[in-house]
């Protein structure tokens, strides 16, 4: 049986995502296995999840940056990583940039959920953005990140009706569900090789002929 294979998941606030993806991998037949959490937040529920799941939680101090880690919290996290010997990276609610070198060194390695239907609403406030534009869908999407602001290959997408009354937080609420369900599964397609990344682009071993 192939060992699973080991993921690293990185969050700021209190980890939603990251629980459905600690639910999954509790199922030893699941494809993947959590090596730990890392957070920018010492504070952040995300790692008293982790902690509680038995994963180890690590926090990192992002340095004086507002948006990206410093250089010397860039090099530590690689250094750990490494150690480790993480091969997947899922960013779930990480509210950093990452730098343009930990993309190289982990090139295909890193994927993101955002909740919206990409390539429309990337970047912050994605459920605000889907309310004022009144869009009758919107949804969330797992995709591939690289350099550019939730522009990678995506992966998987679900989507939810907006209904005339929502506001960006009913959306939300009705969006979260659909996050909880298909990153595991994102993680899973990925794990046992069914989705690869080839020239940049997005390769499935076999046609898919459902949709998600």
């Amino acid at each position: 049986m192939k060992a699973p294979l080991p993921i690293a998941v990185f969050a700021s606030g209190r980890g939603s995502n990251l629980q459905s993806i600690l639910d999954a991998t509790d199922d030893p037949a699941f494809p993947a296995t959590v090596e730990l959490v890392i957070s920018d937040q010492a504070d952040a529920r995300a790692l008293e999840r982790a902690r509680l799941s038995g994963v180890n939680a690590i926090h990192i101090a992002p340095g004086e940056k507002r948006a990206r880690l410093s250089e010397e919290a860039d090099t530590r996290l690689l250094h750990i990583l490494a150690e480790k010997k993480v091969r997947l990276v899922a960013l779930a609610g990480f509210m950093r940039i990452l730098s343009g070198r930990f993309l190289r060194e982990f090139f295909g390695q890193v994927i993101n959920i955002h909740p919206s239907l990409l390539p429309s609403f990337p970047g912050l406030d994605a459920q605000d953005q889907a309310v004022r534009h009144g869009v009758r869908w919107s949804g969330c999407t797992v995709h591939f990140v690289d350099e550019g602001v939730d522009t990678g290959p995506i992966i998987l997408q679900a989507a939810v009706p907006v209904k005339s009354d929502d506001t960006a937080v009913t959306l939300a609420a009705r969006i979260l569900p659909e996050e909880h369900r298909i990153y595991p599964e994102a993680i899973r397609l990925i794990s046992t090789g069914e989705v690869t990344l080839v020239n940049g682009r997005l390769s499935w071993r076999q046609e898919r002929g459902e949709s998600l």
